[in-house]
């Protein structure tokens, strides 16, 4: 069968999120990703995702997140799968010059999507934030932001679990087969790969770091991409707290550092230890270039800057490290938006870090449009047109 109603390139977040909803509608749909997904080579792994509903990045992004939360627990339902633990969200800041998280007032937009969208929160001064997380070696003058209803996402099992309820509705899933390229045909669009030729009426580009080589050079050139390092630090006796019942995921806008830290509770058991990550954005990379061992001076780095000065029980041990990828707008936040030249192709980039967390409305996002129906999401503020805007300005 070579005629599809869609086809979706890339089965990362965004990808199985699409073939699922589209599946499910009744469309017949094709799924395409050049590996077989869920694997370790893109942005979708590492265990853990942040998943909070008050989204610094803009509170416009916050609706994505509510909506994504009910389809996690949905897609639990019908597959039995554990893919959403809710251990609470807490950012820290000061009030003082901090670490830059991805825009300007990141904490100050956290608040103010709470109380837009009614997000159930609290505000903790240093002496709350002790008392009840002693792990965290804070401050005097630092504050916090706690969302109970936050926490972590299992991204390889989100995707696995998207991939088969997209199967059990119909899909034709092809992994292992790359996309090549595409192109405008009378009826619609027509996608070439390794093996073969596919037509369809719609395609949806959600091809993650390998987007912009899909893309003519204006088009790409807002995306780059960058890896980043993971790090799980031994925790060895003091494990019981570091548990999701007693430690929630964390962003932390640090005071005299350049980047921000994010980390997790011990989901792994007392061995696996705890996942501290931060970011770096110095360089660019590919999918194809990109270093995917992580360097011993890197990991004995993090340690001495961003874990041992606020984590008193974390040990040096590196249990594991791992990398991913980030493909980065210049505003760190998403494009979701027909291209300009090709009106039945839909470019699908929520990107910049924070993406996976909306990814599950995204899917139904992608499927009102490929549907002709107006999405429940502004895209306005996820399009091509913006971003030039921007740079015009």
């Amino acid at each position: 069968m070579t005629g599809f109603d869609a086809i979706v390139v890339g089965l990362g977040a965004t990808g199985s999120a699409a073939v699922y909803q589209l599946a499910r509608r009744g469309h017949r749909v094709l799924g395409l990703d050049r590996h077989a997904p869920p694997h370790t080579l893109g942005s979708s792994h590492g265990g853990s995702r942040v998943t909070r509903c008050a989204i610094g990045e803009g509170v416009h992004y916050s609706p994505l997140a509510l909506r994504s939360h009910a389809i996690w627990r949905e897609v639990e339902r019908e597959t039995g799968a554990d893919l959403f633990t809710a251990c609470g969200l807490l950012v820290l800041s000061s009030g003082g010059p901090t670490a830059y998280t991805h825009v300007p007032a990141f904490f100050a937009n956290t608040l103010a999507a709470a109380t837009r969208y009614g997000i159930a929160h609290e505000t903790l001064d240093a002496a709350a934030i002790r008392a009840r997380w002693p792990a965290f070696g804070v401050r005097d003058d630092e504050i916090a932001y706690f969302e109970p209803g936050g926490g972590l996402l299992r991204p390889e099992a989100c995707v696995a679990a998207q991939l088969a309820l997209a199967r059990r509705h119909g899909a034709s899933i092809r992994t292992n087969e790359a996309a090549l390229s595409f192109a405008a045909t009378a009826g619609g669009v027509q996608v070439t790969t390794e093996r073969g030729t596919y037509d369809a009426a719609e395609l949806v580009l959600a091809a993650g770091p390998w987007l912009p080589a899909l893309l003519d050079a204006p088009l790409a050139a807002p995306f780059r991409v960058h890896r980043q390092a993971l790090f799980w630090f031994d925790v060895g006796p003091a494990y019981e707290r570091f548990t999701p019942a007693r430690f929630p995921v964390f962003i932390w806008q640090l005071a005299g550092r350049p980047q921000a830290i994010y980390g997790f509770p011990a989901i792994d058991g007392p061995a696996g230890g705890v996942k501290i990550a931060t970011e770096s954005y110095a360089t660019t990379t590919t999918p194809d270039t990109m270093r995917r061992d992580v360097a011993p001076g890197e990991i004995a780095a993090m340690h001495a800057d961003y874990v041992a000065p606020y984590f008193r029980d974390v040990a040096p041990r590196c249990v594991r490290a791992a990398t991913c990828l980030y493909t980065v707008t210049p505003d760190f936040g998403f494009v979701v938006d027909r291209h300009p030249a090709l009106p039945h192709v839909i470019v699908a980039s929520p990107c910049s870090g924070h993406g996976f967390k909306h990814s599950a409305a995204l899917g139904e996002v992608l499927a009102d449009l490929i549907a002709g129906a107006a999405p429940s999401f502004d895209l306005a503020a996820v399009s091509f047109a913006r971003l030039r805007a921007a740079t015009s300005a």
